[in-house]
């Protein structure tokens, strides 16, 4: 893609092109040129016509959408750049009632596709801990996510009830890294000690000083770490002891949430961090100044060896994933 689209207009313009849509994502998944997917075979021809290759070793013919998040789509690649450009871009998201009036789409395929390039911004893998062994700082919280239940309707709130955790709602816990100032958040069963203190044992890097408030599920948490607490009853501050900076993080989703979406059903509460984890921690900062053409590359470059049917998005199968 030319340096020089650094704005939602000039990439609509840019992308207004199915075939330059298609050699872009073409760069982006290879690099050293298109290989087969079934044989692996290098330097397939192109058909022109048909806008696809053909395999010279198995003769099998395949898409760029072959293989990544768009495969069985057909919603072009200009409709599909242009939203991801939005979803990455867009500090408090975007509903697919607007994707689907600025695309011209369905809103039920709006939604879809927002749902699919979702999983394209989740991480595959956090790789190293968070912290330091020298005390290095970490923030822990946890947040509930959900309505009232006096705002309910009478059978919605009985399974909110079952659900158990506050009221009902569902539990987010999230980890913040004061150095990196990256976070990691994801659904929880419960505020249980043993729930949330697996999650720092697995995220956390023995020795770190890591900061929460006063909950009972943060207990014992010094015979592996730092551990200091802040007592919100009385303030929110205690010198380096506190969690403003995950506070900030869940002001940030809620808003999106509750302003954009409206409704988020627990099943795909998940999805929805995923997109504001992408958006939080590839945010432009002295350190490294992002701009919205660099959050576009990066998640392009993550097309690749993802998949997300109807049926897996809804629950009607297992969700299998490369």
């Amino acid at each position: 893609m030319e340096s020089q689209i650094k704005t939602l207009l000039q990439a609509i313009q840019y992308f207004s092109d199915e075939q330059v849509c298609i050699d872009t994502v073409a760069e982006m998944r290879w690099p050293d040129g298109p290989t087969c997917p079934e044989c692996l075979a290098a330097e397939p021809y192109y058909i022109k016509t048909q806008r696809r290759w053909k395999c010279r070793n198995c003769r099998i013919q395949f898409s760029v959408k072959r293989g990544s998040i768009f495969e069985d789509s057909p919603i072009s690649l200009t409709k599909w750049l242009p939203a991801l450009w939005l979803i990455v871009n867009c500090k408090n998201g975007i509903s697919s009632y607007e994707v689907a009036r600025d695309l011209g789409v369905t809103q039920k395929s709006a939604w879809f596709m927002l749902q699919r390039l979702r999983l394209v911004l989740k991480a595959k893998d956090f790789g190293a801990k968070m912290g330091s062994s020298d005390g290095g700082e970490v923030e822990v919280d946890e947040a509930f996510v959900g309505g009232k239940l006096k705002n309910m309707h009478a059978a919605q709130k009985v399974r909110y009830v079952k659900r158990g955790g506050a009221h009902g709602k569902a539990v987010v816990m999230g980890i913040l890294d004061r150095e990196s100032r990256q976070v990691r958040a994801k659904v929880v069963p419960n505020v249980k000690r043993e729930t949330l203190q697996n999650e720092i044992l697995k995220n956390v890097k023995y020795g770190s000083a890591v900061y929460t408030d006063q909950a009972v599920g943060y207990d014992n948490l010094k015979s592996r770490y730092i551990h200091d607490t802040v007592n919100h009853a009385e303030c929110y501050v205690k010198g380096r002891v506190h969690t403003n900076g995950l506070e900030n993080f869940w002001s940030l989703t809620k808003r999106n949430l509750a302003g954009t979406y409206v409704a988020v059903e627990p099943f795909h509460l998940d999805r929805y961090l995923d997109e504001q984890m992408f958006r939080f921690n590839n945010r432009a900062t002295k350190d490294n100044p992002l701009d919205d053409s660099d959050r576009f590359l990066l998640a392009l470059s993550q097309v690749a060896g993802k998949r997300l049917t109807y049926d897996e998005l809804t629950g009607k199968m297992e969700r299998t994933q490369a």
